[in-house]
């Protein structure tokens, strides 16, 4: 039994001795062999595929090489200062036209959305009944003049006879005052005749001003009234017309320094804030601040030749206050912000490129006007921000390179790439766990035959 024993644990020292070989070749190779492999059949002047992607990740973006970007110079151009608001289209006048007396509407003389003149005749009331009253008043006036005129001849009778004493002088004093009464009886009758002339005249409705009417409030029958509140039609003027719109009172001193100076112009812009609608200018500033909002009311006249602007309409209004000569810009995508503030790349001499601090004066979605920190002619990087940095290197393209994205790279993995014959590492993983199993089995053998 004794030998029996010592053969096994022979047998067993042989092959753990046999795997460790194989396991120290298998490492040797792996790391040696097969990375010269690797770097052998790598092109020359580079590394492997590992060393190429291990570089990638240890040097960041340096081995990439010169990052393409767009580059523009910058420019001297006149800039204009706009203050923008928010506000509505409103008829430069608007009236409610309205019967000034109350009656039948008898008839209407003008078509729903007609341009008409100030004068022009809009509706027509029944006028039978004034009509008999301007009669009345003519006919009390006629009467009255009859009674005057007999008072008249009484008067100098009654004077004749006082002076020959054969009537009192206070007759005579009487009748005169009776003569003054009808005069003004007459006055009175005049007045009345005006009166029911004007109520005559008033059951023709015309248009107070010029301008276009709108939807008609009533119809042809019906009994109107000077009360009514909707009218009979709505008249508003649309040529010229008129843009109120609110902006900060933070802006209110810069306005009245300008419109001192000359009459400021208003662009009206459309919904997408790009396109002009019309051009007019500044009217009035409004008297007051609401404290509610903070803004001040500004209001301005435009011509609507076209007819773009319409009563009721939400439109953008840009206030033109001052215009920059000869400033600095550059495109807005050029300017870039960091912890230290704004900044550019100005592209230099050896395609590298240096940040460069700057001062914004003010900017849109187009163009930053640049107050300090650029000079007219200088070379500003427009694209590409997202690998430069102080000093990179960079390589100036055309916008139509900019569009091609790189080639996926299909290298494979350094583990997949194999010398010829070496195992792979699910094999060796394998291998591992048999000998590992096999060393802890002669363990166990070795302590039974000590036993």
């Amino acid at each position: 039994m004794v030998s029996k024993s010592r053969v096994l644990v022979s047998i067993l020292v042989i092959a753990a001795l046999g795997a460790g070989a194989y396991v120290t070749r298998d490492r040797w190779w792996t790391n040696g062999l097969g990375v010269a492999a690797q770097n052998a059949a790598a092109p020359s002047g580079g590394q492997s595929d590992t060393g190429r992607r291990g570089g990638s990740r240890r040097g960041g973006g340096q081995s990439l090489g010169p990052t393409p970007v767009l580059v523009t110079d910058a420019k001297s151009a006149d800039v204009p200062v706009y203050i923008d608001g928010v506000g509505s289209v409103r008829p430069l006048n608007s009236v409610v036209v309205r019967s000034q007396v109350s009656g039948k509407l008898a008839a209407i003389e003008f078509q729903e959305g007609q341009d008409v003149k100030a004068g022009d005749v809009l509706a027509r009331i029944d006028d039978a009944i004034y009509k008999a009253q301007l009669d009345q008043a003519t006919a009390k006036k006629a009467q009255d003049q009859a009674l005057l005129a007999n008072s008249k001849l009484d008067l100098e009778r009654y004077t004749k006879l006082a002076q020959t004493n054969a009537g009192t002088q206070q007759q005579a004093d009487t009748q005169r005052a009776l003569v003054a009464q009808y005069e003004a009886q007459i006055k009175s009758d005049e007045a009345a005749i005006e009166s029911a002339q004007a109520t005559l005249n008033y059951t023709v409705s015309r248009a107070p001003i010029d301008g276009r009417t709108g939807i008609r409030n009533v119809d042809i029958g019906n009994i109107v009234s000077t009360s009514d509140a909707t009218g009979i039609v709505t008249l508003s003027q649309v040529k010229p017309i008129s843009v109120q719109f609110a902006i900060p009172q933070q802006q209110l001193s810069k306005i009245n320094r300008a419109s001192l100076a000359s009459t400021l112009a208003v662009q009206a812009i459309s919904g997408d804030g790009k396109t002009v609608i019309d051009n007019g200018t500044l009217a009035v500033i409004d008297n007051q601040v609401d404290p509610t909002t903070g803004t001040v009311k500004l209001k301005a006249n435009f011509p609507n030749d076209k007819l773009v602007l319409w009563p009721g309409a939400f439109v953008n209004a840009r206030l033109l206050v001052q215009t920059l000569s000869g400033a600095i810009v550059v495109p807005t995508a050029a300017v870039q912000r960091g912890p230290s503030g704004t900044f550019v790349y100005l592209l230099q001499q050896g395609d590298t490129v240096a940040m460069r601090p700057v001062t914004v004066g003010q900017q849109d979605d187009v163009q930053a006007v640049i107050t300090d920190g650029v000079a007219v002619g200088d070379r500003i990087v427009t694209t590409g921000f997202a690998r430069l940095q102080d000093g990179a290197k960079v390589q100036v393209t055309s916008a139509g390179d900019q569009g091609a994205a790189p080639a996926p790279d299909s290298t494979p993995a350094a583990d997949d790439k194999q010398p010829a014959g070496a195992p792979k590492s699910g094999e060796r993983q394998h291998k591992r766990r048999n000998q590992k199993n096999a060393g802890a089995n002669g363990e166990e053998a070795d302590n039974g035959t000590a036993k």
